[in-house]
């Protein structure tokens, strides 16, 4: 759908596929470096790699800060102290327990009972949580052929760069189900996301649910026993660069699902892994365990998912041009009525009635409930 905004009649640049496409890539981009950032951040703060409730902790502290800058952030950004109204908060507080707590708290802990590959594939599935999730729970899109098949040519990327790495069939609640749990808690939370972010400013939203999620992995820490034992300037630095992928990505990945339909970006997720890996690879100096000719095929699965999603042929409309009797009808000032029956709507015009009837939809949706 057309992204119109009503007062300017201008469609929004995150409509834009070159923007999307941008945008999209640079996210997953930094959520891929996170992978490997993070290993060197338990190294720089001394926390054991099975130390869950340490490692919430570290997440907390990095989740808390993300939320600052964001909010420090859109503040200049938009000139004003981005200070959440009253009737902000229940949605602040959905966001901070889907998109952060419960998401967190399940992959930490999960992670710490479960291999690193079958979190990767198990995390990657929650592209295909999101698109079920918009479509039949959210109502924000409808579920197309077109739609799964992308998803499942992309999921299929994931398992060629995990498959053949240890991967068994053994599975545990408090390991493989916890990761599920975290899959299906960040579907929710960007179904959510899409819903609030048509009365909300989305940057406040990202700020504050990360500052109070944050507080919440903190204190699940702190009273599970987690501990931060050793400080240095570098693992401070990489603190705030981590907090800076969290803010930045999710700031700009909330603005593209408010924009576009969620499958066209969720799609976008298939990318962590192959980046996760590619940049283990340099920043952790692990290029003897990169399978290159592997990695390629799986992008080039995913890049398939991708435009299997986002391209689709659609047959030309001819241009329906205004004719001489409506120009003749508005030049003398004839009544609305007579040009409304001779002349016919732009595509603008049309795009904005579109959106005006979804928003009826929605009110009537919400009455129903």
């Amino acid at each position: 759908m057309i992204q119109i905004d009503t007062k300017t009649n201008k469609k929004s640049i995150f409509t834009l596929w070159w923007v999307i496409l941008i945008v999209a890539v640079f996210c997953r981009l930094l959520w891929g470096s996170a992978f490997p950032s993070i290993k060197i951040g338990y190294r720089l703060f001394d926390i054991a790699s099975g130390d869950g409730l340490s490692q919430m902790l570290f997440a907390g502290m990095r989740f808390f800060l993300a939320g600052v800058l964001t909010i420090i952030f859109g503040s200049f950004m938009f000139k004003k102290v981005l200070l959440p109204k009253k009737s902000s908060w229940p949605k602040i507080g959905v966001l901070a327990i889907f998109q952060t707590a419960l998401q967190y708290t399940f992959f930490y802990l999960g992670l710490a009972n479960t291999t690193g590959v079958k979190s990767s594939i198990i995390t990657a599935s929650g592209v295909f949580f999101t698109i079920l999730f918009s479509a039949l729970v959210f109502r924000h899109e409808k579920l197309t052929t077109r739609k799964i098949l992308g998803c499942v040519v992309g999921f299929a990327g994931i398992l060629v760069i995990n498959l053949g790495k240890g991967f068994d069939m053994n599975l545990s609640l408090t390991g493989e189900g916890f990761i599920l749990i975290s899959a299906l808690s960040s579907a929710v939370a960007a179904g959510f996301v899409k819903k609030f972010s048509k009365t909300e400013n989305t940057v406040m939203l990202c700020g504050w649910q990360f500052a109070c999620g944050g507080i919440v992995l903190m204190t699940i820490g702190l009273l599970g026993g987690g501990k931060i034992t050793q400080v240095s300037f570098e693992g401070v630095a990489m603190l705030c660069y981590l907090a800076f992928i969290s803010a930045a990505a999710f700031s700009l990945w909330s603005t593209l699902l408010k924009h576009n339909p969620v499958s066209k970006i969720s799609v976008y997720g298939f990318l962590n892994p192959v980046f996760g890996v590619l940049l283990s690879a340099w920043l952790l100096n692990e290029a003897d365990t990169l399978d290159l000719p592997r990695t390629m095929i799986a992008l080039l699965f995913v890049v398939v998912g991708v435009l299997i999603i986002n391209l689709h042929i659609t047959k030309k409309q001819p241009v329906l041009q205004t004719t001489n009797v409506c120009q003749q009808a508005t030049n003398d000032n004839q009544t609305n009525e007579k040009v409304a029956d001779d002349c016919l709507p732009d595509e603008q015009v049309l795009a904005v009635a579109d959106e005006i009837l979804d928003e009826y939809n929605d009110a009537f949706e919400e009455l129903a409930k």
